[in-house]
């Protein structure tokens, strides 16, 4: 039989000491010096156990040309067919403990043991048509990257959306919602350009049903980026956000959206009585089909920071703390689901996401309304700043944190991570 050379080499080390060796396995008691000298092997045993299925290579065992009967005739005599023994059991490192095994009923990782195993028991999925694309639109032509947000721009309405939307829908986001920066010079106290028919967002949705008619739009309905103030409302002398007037601007603004042929509105101002307001009014126009997403909860978070910076819409004063709710606060999430699902709220939408999941999960046992979450601005830009500095993975993080919204309940995600999630999921890298 023939032997191959292992190893040539000769050392020596101290025995291990203050261990009980019968109780590991491999260590050996009671040697002071162990040398190791030149040895040889025999190949056959330790090459690794190789089955063949046929030695054409084929992949198919040769066949005898026996008749079923003749088969099963042929066993029952005693002449069973050769096939592959038991594998040996793979060998524990040198060292392992040799212990009883832990009587236990039930081992869970039995169900986590290989990959077909745990996709066949994976309970949450995701797919690029759980996903929103949130977009950032301009008057201009040419596309105006946003500092705060690497990979992310202002899009000029008539180019680089189309081009943008056309990516998105080749790896199947289908669904966008529209941010507009709207010029200066058309801003004003009461915010009366988000109600222009021929302003920035109807002109966009116009033009993109023409040249995707199946796209799905959602817009966003709220006076800041009209306000001159910053503000999601009208602003009173003494810097009360005035609740009532502001949903009679709001209408307008969802009716004008819809007459465009927006099929989602999303009223993210949270004053009071809106969705009821603007449901009224859609119905009184005739785009009884013409979905709402409500912001429901949307809370006064810090991690806005880098959305504003994308459409110049920060407060001119104050905060936004009297109508956007407190992030210590979970039970008043409840008040505000309840309150939209009574006034017609087609989807009930969570903001931010990652850090408000018990949210998410609060108000998907509550309520048989969809649920949207929103990975913020800031979430995204932290996770895109980990992957520069290579401290995360970001591919990695992004797919993970897009999972536990899922999970969490989310049934949809607006996040700016549609077009590069999308395009993983469908084993591509850009």
């Amino acid at each position: 039989m023939a032997t191959t050379p292992i190893f040539n080499a000769s050392c020596s080390f101290p025995s291990t000491r203050g261990i009980d060796c019968k109780n590991y396995i491999g260590l050996r008691s009671n040697v002071s010096k162990v040398s190791v000298a030149s040895s040889r092997i025999a190949t056959s045993q330790r090459r690794n156990l190789v089955i063949r299925a046929s030695e054409s290579g084929n992949g198919h065992a040769k066949k005898l040309g026996m008749s079923d009967a003749e088969c099963e005739a042929a066993v029952a005599a005693g002449n069973v067919p050769e096939a592959p023994p038991v594998p040996p059991k793979p060998a524990a490192p040198v060292g392992t403990p040799i212990i009883q095994p832990l009587n236990l009923s039930r081992r869970p990782r039995r169900n986590r043991a290989s990959p077909v195993a745990r996709a066949a028991f994976q309970e949450t999925d995701i797919s690029p048509a759980n996903f929103v694309y949130p977009l950032f639109i301009h008057e201009g032509e040419e596309d105006t990257p946003i500092g705060a947000m690497p990979g992310c721009y202002r899009l000029g309405w008539r180019h680089g959306l189309v081009q943008e939307v056309a990516k998105a829908r080749a790896v199947g986001v289908n669904s966008i919602v529209l941010f507009p920066k709207v010029p200066e010079a058309l801003k004003n106290s009461t915010g009366d350009e988000a109600y222009n028919d021929n302003g920035l967002v109807p002109r966009t949705i116009r033009l993109l049903k023409d040249k995707y008619p199946d796209l799905v739009i959602y817009t966003d309905v709220a006076l800041d980026p009209y306000s001159s103030d910053g503000h999601d409302g009208i602003v009173r002398e003494d810097g009360v956000i005035m609740n009532d007037e502001t949903v009679h601007q709001l209408c307008k603004q969802a009716v004008s959206q819809a007459r465009a042929g927006a099929d989602v509105v999303s009223p993210s101002d949270m004053m009071d009585g809106r969705v009821g307001a603007i449901r009224a009014a859609l119905d009184a126009e005739g785009f009884q089909n013409v979905s709402i997403m409500s912001y429901t909860a949307k809370y006064a978070s810090s991690f806005y920071g880098p959305f504003r910076e994308a459409l110049d819409s920060n407060p001119r004063f104050g905060d936004k703390k009297t109508y956007q709710m407190n992030p210590a606060n979970y039970r008043e999430a409840l008040i505000e689901a309840r309150e939209d699902e009574a006034e017609g709220a087609d989807i009930l939408l969570v903001k931010p996401g990652l850090p408000y999941l018990d949210i998410i999960r609060l108000l998907r046992d509550k309520s048989p309304l969809p649920i949207a979450a929103y990975q913020v601005s800031g979430e995204y830009s932290m996770i895109k700043a980990g992957g520069v500095l290579k401290m995360i993975d970001e591919e990695k993080v992004m797919m993970e944190s897009l999972m536990c919204l899922r999970r969490a309940g989310a049934d949809i995600i607006l996040t700016y991570f549609a077009l590069q999630a999308a395009t993983c999921l469908c084993g591509e890298k850009r």
